[in-house]
This record gives structure tokens, sequence and C-alpha cells, in this order.
């Protein structure tokens, strides 16, 4: 029996922080004491922060792997390792890699990478060269006509757990100001002005053609296998009751402080990006998490796009003016993602869930990470 015991540390519990002694055996927590030892082994983390391991909903940063400059594509598995590394480094014990089910974009690099990134997900796992434990988030473009061909491919795959759908159509959303969407698109493409106004007749034209009849098609056939399904930037009223009436459980991104409220009211967990908070808002110019904070309706941090923005902005969020402490803060990227991931194993420093634990010490509220386990077992 591999045992673990932690001492002098301050344990970041589910309502609480209470400094004392964590013990591990056989990957699970075994014992929370309030005090101190002296027992022969004992690991002493100098009065530094013990968290659960971090879990990561929704994270595109493997693309960055697999296209690590324009037109250049890395080799699948080593890009997977190195992604993997990248996650662990930043306290990541749990992750939903984000794969794109269409672009508004038909010749992209999501698109391209596809399947040879779902392919090198999977085969590094089985092997065990990942030190995370990997799942499968398929965010889905409903505006693009052959996204539920792409879905129905993958649904069955038994790495996929959570599911969103979303429009990234002009005007709407996310891109409600068309400034940002111009700004974003034509920078992110290089197009031209002619070639812009082209680029959004057809992303208008498509989200009217195909938006409704795929987002119908792809959450009944989640509902049929009772996977989670999310809703992705919301913006109105109107948007938050046609996500719940379709049974969807998470808010991701929603952008205005009307859709957020509205949905943690209806029983959505609200997802925000970490970005959002360590920045001070939105890049997108759509509402500030520590808004949301500010309402206690913010449930969810994802790192999206930069994978150690996760735990710091969880130490941004203690200090700011809301009713989170460091206990509630650590909850919205351990506790609560797992709950509404279904993973009922993990994500709390309690008696029987899993080992998975990150040594922190902190300079104010900036978090460094020290060490991470997995299941008991030290893998950074």
């Amino acid at each position: 029996m591999t045992v673990n015991i932690f001492t002098n540390v301050h344990l970041v519990l589910g309502d609480e922080v209470l400094k004392g002694t964590l013990t591990t055996a056989d990957g699970l927590i075994t014992s929370i004491e309030s005090q101190t030892c002296a027992v022969s082994g004992a690991i002493d983390l100098d009065g530094g922060y013990l968290i659960p391991g971090l879990i990561e909903l929704h994270t595109d940063n493997l693309e960055k792997h697999f296209s690590p400059r324009p037109k250049v594509t890395w080799p699948g598995q080593p890009a997977v390792i190195a992604h993997d590394a990248q996650l662990v480094a930043a306290g990541i014990t749990t992750v939903f890699d984000a794969v794109a089910l269409g672009d508004v974009n038909e010749n992209s690099q999501r698109l391209k990478n596809l399947q040879a990134m779902l392919e090198a997900i999977e085969s590094t796992q089985e092997k065990g060269l990942l030190r995370a434990e990997h799942f499968l988030h398929l965010r889905c473009e409903v505006c693009h006509k052959d996204v539920v061909s792409f879905f129905e491919n993958l649904i069955d795959d038994a790495y996929v757990h959570l599911v969103s759908v979303m429009d990234h159509s002009p005007g709407q959303r996310q891109f409600t100001k068309m400034d940002k969407y111009k700004t974003y698109y034509q920078g992110k493409y290089g197009l031209s002005d002619d070639e812009l106004r082209l680029f959004i007749e057809k992303q208008k034209a498509n989200s009217a053609q195909y938006s409704d009849k795929h987002r119908r098609q792809i959450v009944d056939m989640c509902h049929q296998r009772q996977i989670p399904v999310a809703s992705h930037d919301d913006a109105s009223y109107e948007h938050v009751v046609e996500s719940a009436d379709f049974g969807m459980t998470i808010a991701e991104f929603p952008t205005t402080k009307v859709a957020a409220v509205e949905s943690h009211q209806r029983g959505m967990r609200v997802l925000m990006g970490a970005p959002n908070v360590v920045r001070g808002g939105s890049h997108s110019g759509n509402i500030a998490a520590h808004e949301l904070a500010q309402e206690g309706v913010l449930d969810i941090l994802s790192s999206d796009y930069c994978p150690a923005s996760i735990l710091h902005a969880a130490f941004i969020l203690e200090r700011l003016d809301n009713d989170y402490d460091l206990a509630k803060s650590i909850n919205t990227v351990t506790k609560n993602p797992a709950n509404a991931a279904g993973l009922n194993d993990r994500g709390e420093i309690a008696i029987g869930k899993r080992a998975d634990l990150v040594h922190i010490q902190r300079d104010g509220d900036l978090p460094v990470v020290q060490h991470v386990w997995r299941e008991g077992k030290r893998i950074f």
C-alpha cells in the first residue's frame, strides 16, 4: 500500500482552509487532521497550500501544439505530450480537451488536424504516456454544414464526456459588436475589406440555414446517451430560455450579465474564462467575469486558451470585491467543474476522494505550483 503523509500545510477544503496534515493511501484521501505531525516519512510542505487537482472543462490549448506556427503541423503524439506537460505544470490533473467539429473557416487547421488530434489523445493515454487524465469535449459549430456528420462519427467514443453547441456567426452571442468581430477575423485570417464582407455574408447565411436544426439534432443525441451539454456565448434572456429548455446544464462564457444571472437561476453552472479574470475583462468586449463574481453567479473557471491562467484566476478571485473566500474560489476550478461533468470521485479534499493534489506556495495572489500528484502518484 502506497501511503503519503503531507503536513505543515494549509488544506483548502470545500468550505474552509485548515492547517494540518493530510494522508493518502492507494490513490485516495484517507485522513484529514487539524494538526501537524512528526511521523517519520511525512512530507513537510513548509506552510504552503494543498488544493485538489484542477479540473479543466474547456481548453483548446492542444491546437497550439499541433500548429505551433501558421501552416506548420507538428507530429501528433509529441504534440499531445507537450500539451499534457504544460497542463500538469499548471496544476491540472483532469482535462477535457475541447476539439472543434466544424469551423467558420473551411480551410482552418482545426478541421485538418481533427482526426490526428483525436488519435493522438487516445493513443498516448492508452500507452500511459500522459500524466493528467484526458477526456474529450466536442465543440460543435452548429452553423457548419457537416457538423452533424462529424458528431455522429464521434459521439460514441468512450472518451467523450462533454459536448457544447456554439454559433460564432457575426452580429450575435460572442460577437454582437461587429467592430470586435471584424477586428478578430480580419486579423486572424488576413482578409481584405472585400473578402471580409463576403466572409460575413456567408457566415450569416450558414447560420440561418443550419444552426437551429443542427443544435436540436446534437442535443437530442447527447440526451439519449446522458452526456452533459453546454451552451456557449448566450447573450440574452431568450438564449438562456432556449438553452434551459434544451436541458443544458453548463452555460459557457455568457456574454452579458442578464444571460449569466438567468442561467445561474435556472440551475445551469456558469463557466467563464480564467484569462478574463487575469486580464480584468473580456477581450471581446463582453461581460467581465469579476462582475459575475460580484453577483455571486460565477460557478466555474476555465483556462480556455492559457493553461497558466486557471489557478492564477482563482487566487485573484479571492481578493476581489465579492463573497468568494479561498475555499469558494478554489471550488470554481475543482469541485464545481467535477460535479458539472459528473466526476464525483474527485475535485475536493475529502476522505474517500481521489488523491489528485497540488502543492502551492503563493506570492500574494500569484500561486506557484511546486508539486502535483494524481491518484497519490507524484507527476510534477
